[in-house]
């Protein structure tokens, strides 16, 4: 556990008696951001049960006697809580569940008066809506989040959700204003203290947001640009991978663009290394991958063979 102040079994001990005073406030605080910064790239299953437990602790809170600001903070926690395992239901293929803990981070939210949690409850819909091909309905699910949030950073990733459909879409000037005003929207924001929290969006973010709506148009310059620093950035200075699906994304980009000027090989090998990679949001990875295999049937049905198993495996096995 992240260095709180006090060790996690005080934490712990101070919420089963609710002992709640500002210290265990922002003890809480800390853990429930340590959890959000551990999304990248710890196991899907093992952080959603901690945030679970997390999240029941926070339940249990509410029905204590509370100040007025205790109990406005602790929702929000808990809010902040139901959507990153909300992320992760989704990630491991759960998608109703994902949905029912959407919702719930959403009312949270609502009765926190938090409007970056409402925010992120509407991005999680426009995610959920994009992934499963639903690409009319990820507009209005964006447009909702930005007026419900509009000057938080997932604004930036609202528009970014819109780009992405509006390119599937085949409307390329749709694409070019979603993206205009996410990046002017990011340019007036700071830069956030811990990036690394998946509900954070900054420059590196928004960089892998651009790199899938350039693969989808067809500027494979800009895309490849945008691929190659997503993996850069994705790296540690030890070679330690810090944001694997965001690799896994871009490889497959690189694939993409490796099959579009013929070379199946080099395609096909990045393909699987994707496929191969440790942490998965599997609704992501198996959108993009079916957009390489697309590419990849162009040169017949036998070009690509092993990917295109392995793909089929990575379906059937959830």
């Amino acid at each position: 556990m992240v260095n709180t102040g006090m060790d996690t079994l005080e934490l712990l001990r101070r919420v089963r008696a609710s002992a709640i005073d500002s210290s265990t406030i922002d003890a809480l605080s800390i853990t429930v951001e340590q959890l959000c910064c551990d999304y990248p790239h710890a196991d899907a299953r093992t952080l959603m049960v901690a945030g679970k437990e997390w999240l029941g602790k926070m339940t249990q809170l509410l029905e204590n006697r509370l100040t007025l600001s205790q109990h406005r903070d602790i929702l929000s926690k808990a809010g902040t809580l139901a959507l990153l395992v909300g992320c992760l239901e989704y990630d491991t293929g759960d998608a109703r569940a994902a949905e029912a803990t959407r919702r719930m981070a959403m009312e949270l939210g609502k009765e926190a008066g938090d409007q970056g949690i409402v925010g992120w409850a509407h991005e999680m819909l426009a995610w959920f809506h994009l992934t499963a091909g639903n690409y009319r309905a990820v507009i209005p699910a964006a447009e909702a989040g930005v007026l419900a949030a509009p000057s938080h950073s997932v604004a930036v990733q609202l528009y970014g959700q819109q780009a992405k459909a509006y390119a599937r879409m085949g409307k390329p000037e749709e694409v070019r204003q979603a993206l205009d005003n996410g990046s002017a929207l990011l340019d007036r924001l700071p830069f956030p203290d811990r990036p690394d929290n998946h509900f954070v969006v900054d420059p590196d973010k928004w960089d892998f947001y651009a790199m899938d709506t350039y693969r989808i148009v067809g500027e494979d310059q800009l895309a490849q640009r945008n691929a190659e620093e997503v993996i850069r950035r994705g790296v540690n200075p030890e070679g330690v991978p810090l944001s694997p699906m965001r690799i896994a994304e871009a490889e497959l980009t690189l694939a993409v663009i490796a099959a579009r000027r013929g070379d199946v090989e080099q395609a096909e090998e990045l393909g699987m290394r994707a496929l191969q990679s440790g942490r998965q949001s599997r609704p992501s990875l198996l959108m993009v991958s079916t957009e390489l295999e697309d590419e990849l049937t162009t040169y017949g049905t036998d070009a690509g063979r092993d990917f295109r198993e392995l793909l089929a495996e990575v379906k059937r096995n959830p």
